[in-house]
């Protein structure tokens, strides 16, 4: 197994992508930490599928918009399983609106989420590493939306695209450290974010013909590539975004 021994704390993990990622890596050999916010239950379920499969798993409510909550993610993995290897930086939200709808307490809890939130997750997790003097790997789960632009969500798109800027200006400070950070970003996933456009048969059309590969992706296609990039076989990439699109950006013109 790829990550046999590995430690992992994945945020957001009870629901969707999150939980996806949770299980793959566990499934590759990872202890692994399933941060959620509201969403006791479901991630109840993932640790019991984890546990169940023989996999060591540790349930930690914490909001990634809390500076404190987040460090206190870390040292409560650190308790249970002695080390932290690899941070999946995944809970995010999304609030589509309109310029002329958005408010500044909608503003500040999408840009506390979705941006705040992983900063300072990866700075907790970048203490650790170094502290550890192993290295690490941090992954970050972003949006094709760090590039293309997407209209009503004007917010979102600039808190991804603050997370493709941290990535990049964070990868050669941490290398020194023998720390990789990667981005992933998604296109069209099934997951419950997606449940409106997906069940509208116009709108899923219509995203259809945008895709080359002409399917929606599912949360396994980024979980898998969440898996290679934490282990040893991707020792070499840092600093850079991985689209999980099925071509998506390409057909867009975002790349």
């Amino acid at each position: 197994m790829a990550l046999n021994g590995k430690v992992a704390i994945v945020t957001g993990a009870s629901l969707g992508i999150g939980s996806a990622i949770a299980v793959r890596l566990a499934r590759e050999g990872a202890s692994v930490t399933i941060d959620y916010h509201t969403h006791r239950d479901a991630a109840g379920t993932v640790a019991g599928q984890i546990s169940g499969a023989g996999g060591r798993a540790l349930m930690v409510q914490a909001d990634v918009a809390d500076v404190t909550s987040v460090g206190n993610l870390v040292n409560q993995t650190v308790a249970a399983f002695g080390r932290l290897d690899i941070l999946v930086n995944n809970a995010g939200i999304e609030q589509p609106a309109r310029l002329v709808d958005v408010t500044e307490e909608m503003f500040e809890r999408q840009i506390a989420v979705d941006l705040k939130g992983p900063y300072f997750a990866m700075q907790a997790a970048a203490r650790r590493f170094i502290t550890q003097g192993s290295g690490g790997v941090i992954i970050n789960i972003s949006s094709v939306h760090e590039d293309l632009p997407m209209v009503g969500n004007a917010v979102y798109c600039a808190a991804k695209g603050g997370l493709r800027m941290l990535t990049r200006t964070l990868a050669p400070e941490l290398a020194r450290n023998q720390i990789r950070i990667v981005n992933v970003g998604p296109g069209a996933i099934a997951t419950p974010i997606n449940t409106a456009t997906l069940n509208d048969p116009q709108k899923k059309a219509a995203l259809l013909a945008e895709i080359p590969l002409a399917r929606i992706g599912n949360p396994d296609d980024v979980a898998a590539a969440v898996a290679w990039l934490a282990s040893d076989d991707a020792s070499y990439v840092t600093g850079t975004t991985l689209f999980i699109d099925g071509g998506l950006m390409v057909s867009a013109g975002g790349l």
